[in-house]
């Protein structure tokens, strides 16, 4: 089994919001493999799907984004799962929009939900899916920004990101992390 966490905020006020787009890589996956509903299970919203001979299980926490580590934790201990079988896709400020880096490990960068994430599960060694939402422009505050819907200048960019990363947790289910890793990671 693996688990694919996408990182946002609960509530119709954050829905396409930059910091929301792990939500909305989990909703293309759900469209693509013809996921019927998600229940309302370990404080998350969750659906599943088989891919590859895999059952993947895609998880939504509502516990907003500096608590989901409560929903990854639980999904992990109910399941027994090591936190190598866990994808979390999250936004990346650091990263220019559209742009997408998938890592095995690694610190937080910032990121408050995986910080939690990693904290709860006691490693650093969880693979991550960052999706970059660009800076905020000056005068513009961090947590504004973050919580600010995409231009839509920005729609194009966001919906082809969005697609690739899918794409590329569907290569880390039947493939596994390095080959995931070079064609997430590979030059445009």
């Amino acid at each position: 089994m693996k688990v694919v966490v996408g990182l946002g905020n609960p509530g119709r006020q954050y829905e396409r919001t930059r910091h929301n787009i792990g939500f909305d890589v989990l909703s293309q996956l759900a469209d693509w493999h013809g996921v019927a509903g998600f229940k309302s299970q370990f404080e998350a919203l969750v659906g599943e799907f088989s891919l590859g001979g895999d059952k993947v299980l895609l998880v939504a926490p509502q516990t907003f984004m500096n608590l989901s580590g409560r929903s990854v934790t639980a999904v992990t201990k109910f399941y027994k799962l090591p936190a190598s079988d866990v994808m979390v896709v999250c936004d990346d400020m650091n990263l220019p929009l559209g742009r997408l880096r998938l890592r095995g490990s690694g610190s937080a960068g910032g990121q408050k939900g995986l910080q939690d994430i990693l904290q709860k599960l006691g490693t650093q060694d969880v693979p991550r899916l960052r999706m970059g939402v660009g800076r905020p422009p000056a005068g513009f505050a961090v947590a504004d920004y973050v919580l600010s819907r995409f231009r839509d200048h920005e729609s194009d960019s966001v919906s082809q990101a969005v697609q690739n990363a899918a794409r590329g947790v569907e290569c880390w289910v039947e493939q596994g992390l390095e080959i995931a890793m070079n064609q997430v990671n590979a030059p445009e």
